[in-house]
């Protein structure tokens, strides 16, 4: 009660204490000792008798009460039926297998639901597999209709049953060995291995028809097909190594890359890298033994559609030997293409509109909802619910957890996740859901939401309101405060931006007590038995423990929590002196609720911090966006004392933006040692490699028709292209 004398929490500390009683080893039998010390119920807490006072008992009922709750009641999480839950994250371990992952924790799930009572049930609200699943299943199909198409483009040129067959063998052959390989390297099937495998399906076929062609002339010639595959395989064995060292040692920078991306990509290459040796041997080896059994004259060439595709082969050489002709009469303006090719390649890099990853569309929206940094528990969980009334009204959202108060987050700040449909079963991409919902959920007075669509590689920054993050550093913090407004305001300027915010929490309301240490000393009262007397009042203060077969209970102090909302109450608060006596701290301590302070200072590097996070406007780039962010903070004129850098994804973008040239440079070069190597020549591998700025023109032309941002997946088919281009050179 407000003005009971003090009450020690002592009889709490020790009644809750599970103290080893010990044995009675009496000379046949012995004895455990137990007694009824630990209490465990809500009813014997408010029996329990604290001290006496004038000759009876003060129990816990007669000066509060005793309630079973939550440990921290400033937490908790709703689901999409606004009904509060516990809200469980499962991660995986860093060596496990996400898929195999989940699939177990489905199979248990039954088992758990089984072991609740019937009013408790599991609700799962997201599951980041299913669009795994979902895409590695699309990259299957690929890789099964580029086989598919590989082998109809072999049929139709070389129009021999087996012909076809023979090359078209080496395709899963060559598959399996590289999925046996990544099987003993400690790979998984996941969309980069499988999009290296669906890349390299040209590759295997190009050894195996470069040998058959070379066999099958010398069949057609009338030299029976073992002694043909024999001279042919000799002939062209050479050339196989040469063609598929030159496209190994294009992948050699990304295996030697570093950072993120380089781990990234080096799976990928190591599986490109796999797959071209496999089929390599598979082409040096069971292409001409096939060849010398199965591999015979085809007389069905008159066929009427054989004539028709051959006379359309034979006006595209027609075609070619006059283009071929003309190139060779006139080589000036033929070289002069090839330097307007060199340039035009490096102006469409530049111009190309450059990013990290491509957006994914996983399925899963994050999101933020951030109040008044002076907002009570009870107001921002009514903002809460207001946002998640809004949401849920969205027709292609089926799923929603949000919690407050967990993660480490601001006392102000609450999570939301949602689910949405499968996205054959929606129409709007999650980008596009998250900007029809801005707009609806900016009309709660009293919050801001953020969304962002979940990405599968987020890498390093701070645990942000929006994807990207521009991070302001500077010792002094009260210049940090006063600048990161303005870079907020200046970024809000920016049309290409949206959802700007920072991290800054710097208006809190506190209740300041200023302690009158001279009066305080007369009435025999320290700074820490004031503190002591706040924390036990206001802060959930654990003082005790009990334990059950399966779980550990706290027991927390706090006045009565009606109490807690009044900051006039602390004029009600005693305190006991050195003496015992019980003194009033407004005897000696004067409260102010006007001082404001920071609510969570952060830092980073050893200095104060403040990130500014934002998304991007619809077709923007991410290279357009850095830019625009330099040059609006340059434009600020910072002191020199504050540092503004990017993080996270932004961060490794502009790392990986400034190795690309070096990184392309490295491959062209590669190429040129291992072709300069095998063919003993400088000026060879450079008539190779000039077609190289006409591939890399028609990639990047491409990425700007199709409107893709040259990512680091478009570095890799900008690479393909040019590494394609070299081997059809190298035949």
């Amino acid at each position: 009660r407000r003005h009971t004398r003090y009450i020690s929490v002592t009889g709490v500390q020790t009644c809750a204490l599970p103290i080893s009683k010990g044995y009675i080893d009496g000379p046949n039998r012995t004895f455990t000792i137990y007694d009824n010390s630990q209490i465990t119920q809500v009813q014997q807490y408010r029996d329990l008798v604290l001290t006496y006072r004038n000759g009876g008992p003060v129990r816990v009922r007669d000066v509060g009460d005793a309630v079973l709750a939550p440990e921290n009641i400033r937490s908790g999480a709703w689901e999409q039926n606004g009904k509060q839950g516990i809200e469980i994250l499962v991660n995986k371990t860093a060596d496990a297998n996400v898929i195999e992952t989940v699939g177990l924790i489905k199979q248990v799930l039954p088992e758990l639901v089984a072991a609740l009572p019937p009013s408790i049930f599991m609700l799962p609200i997201v599951d980041r597999t299913e669009t795994i699943r979902a895409s590695v299943a699309e990259v299957q199909f690929t890789l099964l209709v580029s086989v598919l198409l590989v082998i109809g483009v072999i049929f139709v040129f070389l129009r021999n049953m087996w012909a076809t067959m023979i090359p078209a063998v080496a395709i899963p052959l060559s598959l399996v060995g590289t999925c046996a390989a990544m099987c003993l390297l400690g790979f998984s099937i996941d969309n980069l291995s499988l999009m290296a495998m669906t890349i390299s399906v040209g590759f295997v076929v190009d050894d195996a028809i470069v040998m058959l062609e070379n066999i099958y002339r010398y069949i057609e010639g009338g030299m029976k097909s073992f002694e043909a595959a024999l001279k042919g395989a000799g002939e062209i064995g050479f050339t196989i190594v040469s063609i598929s060292l030159s496209l190994i040692a294009v992948f050699i920078p990304l295996l030697l890359m570093g950072g993120i991306v380089g781990r990234l990509l080096r799976e990928f290459a190591i599986t490109v890298t796999l797959t071209i040796i496999i089929s390599m041997v598979v082409s040096l080896t069971l292409t001409p033994m096939m060849c010398s059994r199965f591999l015979r004259p085809d007389h069905g060439q008159d066929k009427p559609l054989y004539r028709r595709i051959a006379a359309g082969f034979e006006a595209m050489r027609a075609f070619y030997e006059r283009t071929l002709d003309w190139s060779l009469k006139h080589q000036t303006p033929v070289f002069m293409s090839f330097l307007v090719t060199v340039a035009a390649s490096v102006l469409l890099y530049v111009l190309v509109p450059k990013d990290f990853f491509p957006q994914q569309d996983t399925g899963v929206i994050s999101g933020q909802i951030e109040g008044a940094t002076d907002i009570s528990f009870a107001e921002l969980k009514a903002k809460r619910q207001a946002v998640s009334d809004i949401v849920m009204t969205d027709p292609d959202i089926v799923g929603m957890g949000s919690p407050i108060g967990l993660f480490g987050r601001a006392g102000n700040m609450a999570n939301m996740m949602l689910s949405l449909k499968p996205r054959s079963e929606r129409s709007a991409s999650a980008d596009q859901i998250i900007n029809r919902l801005r707009p609806k959920v900016a009309q709660v007075e009293g919050a801001a939401a953020f969304f962002t669509a979940a990405q599968d590689i987020n890498v390093g920054g701070r645990a942000a309101k929006a994807q990207f993050q521009f991070t302001l550093q500077d010792p002094d913090l009260e210049e940090l405060n006063t600048w990161t407004p303005q870079v907020v305001a200046k970024l809000r300027s920016l049309p290409i931006l949206q959802d700007v915010s920072s991290d800054q929490q710097v208006g809190t309301t506190t209740q300041t007590l200023v302690i009158d240490r001279d009066q305080a000393a007369r009435l025999g009262v320290t700074p820490a038995m004031v503190d002591d007397t706040l924390y036990s009042a206001f802060g959930q203060r654990p003082v005790a423990q009990f334990y059950t077969q399966v779980n550990t209970y706290n027991v927390i102090l706090e006045i009565t929590p009606a109490l807690q909302g009044d900051p006039r109450f602390l004029g009600h608060l005693y305190v006991k002196s050195k003496s015992g006596a019980q003194v009033p701290l407004s005897a000696f301590v004067k409260a102010d609720t006007k001082p404001i302070a920071p609510m969570t200072v952060n830092h980073q590097g050893g200095f104060p911090a403040t990130t500014v996070s934002f998304n991007l406007s619809p077709g923007v780039s991410l290279g357009e966006a850095v830019t625009a962010v330099e040059d609006a903070y340059a434009e600020l004129g910072p002191p020199a004392a504050l540092r503004g850098t990017f993080q996270g994804a932004a961060q490794v973008f502009q790392t990986s933006l400034a190795s690309q040239p070096y990184l392309i440079a490295a491959a062209i070069l590669a190429v040129y040692i291992i072709l300069g190597v095998l063919y003993e020549s400088y000026l060879y591998p450079l008539a190779i490699l000039s077609t190289l700025p006409s591939a890399g023109v028609g990639a990047l032309l491409t990425l700007a028709v199709f409107g893709y941002d040259l990512s680091v997946i478009g570095l890799i088919g900008v690479i393909r292209s040019e590494e394609h281009t070299s081997e059809l050179q190298s035949h």
